[in-house]
């Protein structure tokens, strides 16, 4: 009789889960059947979602419904706080599983090289970030003196960073934010938020809603310079051929004429302003210095050579993500990805046998979290192929009960599907208790045990 298709996926963020989503919904899970293992370096799945998304878009997190739907399956596992290669290679996959799909996303801040970026005082989003959605692994405070702050970039995450640090802890509170976030955000003393992009709002990369959420709040006065708003024909092109492009411009046009209200926060989005250095003084943050840009007529920009000296006490860009290089794998440095062809893990024009990636390793981090779902599906699709073809090594141990064995011989203490129930149920019953769905667990040590597993 066959035996089911094993297959390992590194990464239980979105990305992996619509993979083995993919997979149970393939003519393979019938027969022979599939067997899939999620491997995940934090004690609890839903990557991204759980540890990139602001915790004031429960409309996000809700997501975590249908990935939740997916690891519920029994043909499903899950090993968390299982690091690779720390505590899994590569070869002791091969060992375990016909195939190994990499999907473990981007959490590091691309660098911004320009004089200045390494002062004190100025900060990467992605770390800011991880430091407010509770990562485990980053400090537990974070120094939020600056009354006003730049943030670099006209992406989602700018504008959250922006939201965030111009809302009020109070506002926030309703949310799963731990109590250490809560405290310093408190302390916060920024009342200036300036957010600075090169180009103009058609290149914009904010999502509408997103963009419109700014103004909901009622602490944040958002505010844009009727003089920033201008369109060449590249421009012009982009908003008749893109729904959204449209509709995040008309938004910004409409605040760009309104009256300026008496909200105690101000939210200043600036254009055609380059970032051309961060200026310092003893080591810290005194101002941004930015160029004054203009449309060429294809949508792209150039310098003007009128510079700007803007008096702020932080920085922090959102220029992008990067994923880290994964070890035993070709790697594009520039691009930051795995090289593949439909997913194929590719090295000298060859496919890397039963290795595959999807999500952001594989395209860079770009798109919502839902067009990782198409990346999934060719992965997948070329997977199976694979599968159909022969082309798949054959595993030394493939029985289901062999990496459980090698993970408690390493004396990895991993948590499980189960142990997420736990878990959840732990967190749950800390929001309950001040009259919030939830509270989010911190210190790793302590996710583990709310799991069930003994540290």
């Amino acid at each position: 009789m066959p035996r089911p298709l094993r297959v390992a996926i590194v990464g239980a963020g979105p990305a992996g889960i619509y993979a083995a989503d993919a997979l149970l919904k393939s003519e393979a899970a019938t027969d022979p059947g599939v067997s899939i293992d999620l491997f995940e370096r934090m004690p609890a799945p839903f990557g991204l979602i759980r540890y990139g998304v602001a915790p004031d878009h429960p409309r996000i997190k809700g997501i975590v419904t249908a990935l939740h739907q997916v690891l519920d399956k029994p043909q499903v596992r899950l090993f968390g706080n299982v690091d690779y290669p720390a505590d899994i290679t590569l070869d002791d996959l091969r060992a375990f599983y016909d195939a190994v799909v990499f999907s473990t996303g981007a959490d590091a801040d691309r660098p911004l090289d320009i004089p200045g970026i390494g002062l004190d005082g100025s900060y990467g989003a992605a770390d800011f970030v991880s430091w407010y959605d509770g990562h485990p692994d980053v400090p537990r405070t974070w120094p939020l003196e600056a009354e006003k702050v730049a943030v670099l970039g006209v992406g989602n995450v700018a504008l959250d960073v922006a939201r965030i640090l111009a809302k009020t802890a109070d506002e926030l509170l309703p949310t799963e934010i731990p109590p250490n976030v809560y405290e310093g955000l408190k302390a916060n003393k920024a009342l200036e938020i300036h957010v600075f992009g090169r180009r103009g709002p058609a290149q914009a990369k904010f999502s509408p809603m997103e963009l419109r959420e700014l103004d909901h709040s009622p602490s944040i006065e958002v505010i844009v310079n009727p003089e920033d708003i201008d369109y060449d024909a590249g421009s012009i092109d982009a908003r008749r051929s893109n729904k959204q492009v449209d509709m995040v411009a008309k938004t910004l046009e409409n605040w760009a004429i309104r009256d300026q209200g008496d909200r105690p926060h101000k939210l200043f989005l600036h254009f055609f302003e380059s970032p051309a250095e961060v200026l310092g003084e003893d080591g810290k943050v005194v101002g941004l210095r930015t160029e004054r840009t203009e449309l060429d007529g294809s949508g792209n920009v150039k310098g003007t050579g009128h510079f700007t000296d803007w008096d702020v006490q932080a920085v922090y860009r959102a220029v992008g993500y990067l994923s880290d290089e994964l070890p035993k794998l070709p790697w594009d440095a520039a691009s930051g990805t795995v090289p593949d062809e439909g997913g194929r893990v590719m090295e000298g024009g060859e496919h890397v046998q039963s290795t595959y990636v999807t999500g952001w390793i594989r395209r860079g981090p770009i798109g919502l979290i839902g067009h990782t779902k198409g990346d999934a599906n060719e992965t997948v699709a070329n997977l199976l192929e694979d599968h159909r073809e022969g082309r798949l090594h054959t595993p030394e141990t493939p029985g289901e009960e062999a990496v459980v064995a090698f993970l408690e011989d390493r004396g990895v203490a991993y948590t499980t599907w189960d142990g997420w129930y736990r878990l959840d149920a732990a967190e749950r019953a800390r929001g309950e208790a001040e009259g919030r769905e939830r509270v989010k667990i911190v210190e790793r040590e302590e996710m583990l045990r709310a799991s069930g597993v003994e540290v």
